[in-house]
């Protein structure tokens, strides 16, 4: 495994990510439960405005009781997204004959003699095997140029963009030239992607892989491409 390889480089978020997040989220839930506490009055007059009650409530109680509960939900909200954040960090340690992916507690290697191609496409790293299927695409807010220079460094192929970009098309539903089942899965993965549920995404991801289709994100919107069913990751 890539993680006990002498001489593996890591490149993660680090502890100043961890300090943001613990932190810095909570810290900058309850400064904005405060501000809003603040505002509650006003808010409480603001038809289109959420939880018109809660605010209304808050209006009325005095400082002592309103501050510290607004600005203590609100650090709880904090809390609860720097739980979510540090479960979502990605973690890749890069040796020589592997590398692993780490994510919400599970670890996974991918052996370079299945690599063909290395590189970031927008903010997921990707690595390509040798028929141009994808065996990983993560997301994660990790610097470019640290990657490359991880990848590089260990002598993996990496490659400044996509090769297969121009292969790809943007997905409709009922569009023909897909496999049969992997439009009700591209459906699937609409509704994860709108609704930002990340972990049934990536799912997904490898269930249209395994019929040869590879996916590709522009914000909400799909492309995609064929690969060799025969050839395409398992």
């Amino acid at each position: 495994m890539a993680d006990r390889e002498p001489g593996a480089v890591v490149v993660d978020g680090g502890v100043g990510e961890l300090v943001v997040m613990w932190a810095g989220f909570p810290l900058l839930g309850a400064g904005l439960g405060a501000g809003l506490t603040a505002l509650s009055g006003w808010l409480a007059g603001l038809a289109w405005f959420p939880f018109q009650d809660v605010f209304a409530l808050l209006d009325r109680w005095p400082d002592q009781r309103s501050y510290p509960l607004g600005a203590g939900v609100a650090a709880v909200a904090g809390l609860a997204l720097a739980v979510v954040g540090v479960r979502e960090r990605l973690r890749v340690t890069v040796g020589r004959r592997s590398v692993r992916l780490h994510r919400d507690g599970h670890g996974r290697d991918v052996a370079r003699t299945e690599v063909a191609g290395v590189f970031v496409d927008g903010k997921a790293l990707v690595l390509l095997d040798r028929a141009g299927g994808e065996l990983a695409r993560e997301r994660s807010d990790l610097s470019a140029g640290r990657l490359r220079e991880a990848f590089t460094g260990q002598g993996w192929p990496w490659v400044d963009q996509d090769p297969h970009r121009d292969a790809y098309r943007r997905w409709v539903p009922e569009l023909p030239g897909l496999p049969a089942g992997a439009d009700a899965l591209l459906r699937a993965r609409e509704r994860a992607l709108r609704d930002s549920r990340g972990a049934e995404v990536r799912e997904l991801h490898g269930e249209l892989a395994r019929l040869g289709v590879v996916v590709r994100d522009e914000g909400k919107r799909q492309y995609w491409r064929l690969v060799s069913r025969d050839d395409s990751p398992r």
